[in-house]
């Protein structure tokens, strides 16, 4: 594996993996190809996506309502749904209660608003990240107890807390839980849980946010009480931001919901997210990575700097001018935190570097006591970048150790964690992303313990950055039209990739600049091909001596369509090069 290092960042380009998908059937390509009248390519990249008949792709290219499943085939959707209006029949107080992330203050945000629209006797809780951790805590029962709770519905959290959910239950409190996080052995004594991932549950989906749970118990309560007039579709842009930044799969009804959710957020988004637009820059068609990298961060840093009602309160925001105020305290903020972010992300990297055993193992565990809790996921998430094996950072909180872990594609970093509970006072998270706790005396046995079983499961090339590829592309096949059917398969995100294209036998056009000190801006041919076309290869600056050698080369890219200036143009968004020997 080749590191090449340019000028002082952190970042360093890792040698990738090509990983091609499979060629379907010519003749499946061919006639997919022909029903559409769509080029082979296309049809190619619709059949790989088990899209294969003129229905099918006329289902996928029009994403419609009807395609989302009802809400009752959810267990125990009916249950939530009679102890709810029970509730509200008794004015019994209401307590939401979610998670500081995204998925947790948008799950917040939707239900709260939904319901105090037409009952008053509720209230929201979001638990403070360094006094609580994640999820439902003893302080947060203790405050509704305090506050004459009846009920709380708990939102992305909530599915292993199975003593905390007795604790309420003793209190007088029942409660709700809506999570979409995997299930311990014993589930909570609550009045419901919602989860599709639950192993008695049927839902046809199991992939939903947790935000979309929450959506789908609205729609529940809905259909039972169509004479409220509310309309569901109205809190889309909240569902649709928890989709694209809690990284859940874009397929099935996770792509309908987004899809009608940046519709929402394009045409007439809420106050705190058109504020949130404009400090990112955001003036047209924001896309799934616009949410990931425009509002995701800003709505994060309340809750890694702070505290994540004050999110909460911009997503609820019914004026212009309160979200503006909202958001700039957001963006401050986010600021702070990237400034954290750098300063520890530095620190790891050393730590690494400096010590030959960590440098050389399949995983990273690291641990500092006086590491910002609010932004070690994002620290993990940056040494992957570097080291890419599964990382987890641990942090000192409440004289215990916290940490987040990030995991590299197709490794189960959630199995991976469990295989060690013994050593672990609590985890939870998702195959690629997952939360834990520990004392702090057991760190170096819970290292060795996590090392052992990642290098006992990981295989060589889960340890190489993969670039998946969907074709091969001859660079003169890319036309208008060609854009504009690649865009209506947007939206993009796992299980729906922008499609990534191969070419062969390509020269540069001109010259060749460097954007910034780290990115590279060409233009390129197929050689003996007769259109060219502008590219982009950001953070790719140490390949410019080789690209200015005039060798032959092969790209992997995405096309994309360029405005600058107010003018449109076809851009090719290149992933990696490859140089012909």
């Amino acid at each position: 594996m080749l590191l090449l290092f340019f000028n002082t960042t952190y970042a360093t380009m890792i040698e990738k993996r090509w990983a091609f998908e499979p060629t379907p059937d010519p003749e499946l390509i061919s006639q997919l190809s022909k029903a559409i009248n769509t080029s082979a390519p296309l049809a190619t990249i619709l059949c790989q996506r088990n899209i294969t008949t003129f229905n099918e792709a006329k289902t996928f290219f029009n994403p419609s309502l009807d395609q989302l499943h009802d809400p009752f085939l959810m267990k125990d959707m009916d249950r939530a749904v009679h102890r709810i209006w029970d509730a509200i029949e008794k004015q019994e107080k209401v307590l939401i209660y979610g998670d500081y992330d995204v998925d947790g203050t948008t799950s917040v945000a939707l239900f709260f608003g939904f319901l105090n629209s037409f009952y008053t006797s509720c209230d929201f809780y979001i638990p403070d990240r360094y006094s609580e951790g994640y999820g439902i805590s003893q302080q947060g029962i203790d405050w509704a107890y305090e506050n004459n709770v009846a009920l709380i519905i708990a939102l992305d959290c909530g599915i292993k807390s199975v003593e905390l959910t007795t604790y309420a239950k003793d209190k007088g409190i029942d409660l709700i839980i809506c999570d979409h996080h995997r299930p311990g052995d014993i589930l909570p004594p609550a009045v419901a849980i919602l989860d599709p991932k639950r192993e008695d549950c049927s839902y046809p989906f199991k992939e939903l946010s947790g935000c979309g749970i929450g959506f789908k118990l609205m729609q529940a309560l809905l259909d039972q009480k169509p004479e409220l007039d509310i309309d569901p579709l109205d809190f889309l842009d909240l569902v649709a931001v928890s989709i694209a930044s809690d990284i859940v799969p874009v397929s099935g009804e996770n792509r309908v919901l987004a899809y009608y959710g940046l519709k929402r957020l394009n045409a007439e988004p809420r106050p705190g997210l058109k504020a949130l637009m404009d400090l990112a820059g955001i003036h047209r068609g924001i896309t799934v990575t616009g949410i990931v990298f425009g509002l995701a961060p800003r709505i994060n840093a309340a809750g890694r700097i702070s505290h994540a009602k004050m999110a909460v309160n911009l997503l609820l925001a019914d004026s212009i001018e309160e979200a503006g105020q909202l958001a700039s305290k957001l963006n401050i903020k986010n600021n702070t935190r990237k400034d954290f972010d750098a300063g520890i992300t530095q620190e790891a990297l050393a730590m690494i570097e400096q010590n030959d055993e960590l440098r050389l193992s399949k995983s990273t565990v690291l641990y500092k006591e006086d590491w910002h809790k609010g932004v070690i996921g994002i620290v993990a998430s940056r040494c992957i970048e570097k080291y890419h094996r599964p990382t987890i950072i641990l942090t000192a909180s409440n004289n215990k150790a916290t940490g987040s872990a990030r995991s590299v594609p197709g490794f189960d970093v959630y199995n991976a964690i469990s295989s060690c509970s013994e050593v672990l006072e609590q985890y939870g998270g998702h195959k690629y992303a997952a939360g834990l706790t520990l004392e702090i005396d057991k760190i170096a046995e819970f290292q060795q313990r996590f090392e052992e079983e990642v290098s006992r499961t990981i295989t060589d090339e889960q340890l190489i950055p993969r670039i998946d590829i969907d074709c091969t592309l001859d660079p003169d096949h890319i036309t208008d039209k060609f854009l504009k059917v690649l865009e209506r398969m947007a939206p993009f995100g796992p299980e729906n990739l922008r499609p990534v294209f191969a070419s062969t036998n390509c020269e540069i056009v001109g010259s060749v600049r460097i954007l910034k000190e780290e990115h590279l801006k060409f233009t390129v041919k197929r050689k003996g091909g007769v259109k060219k076309w502008e590219a982009i290869a950001f953070k790719q600056a140490t390949r410019y001596d080789l690209l200015c050698s005039g060798k032959p080369f092969r790209l992997a890219y995405t096309v994309e369509e360029n405005e600058y200036k107010g003018l449109k143009s076809i851009q090719l968004n290149v992933k990696d090069l490859r140089f012909d020997q």
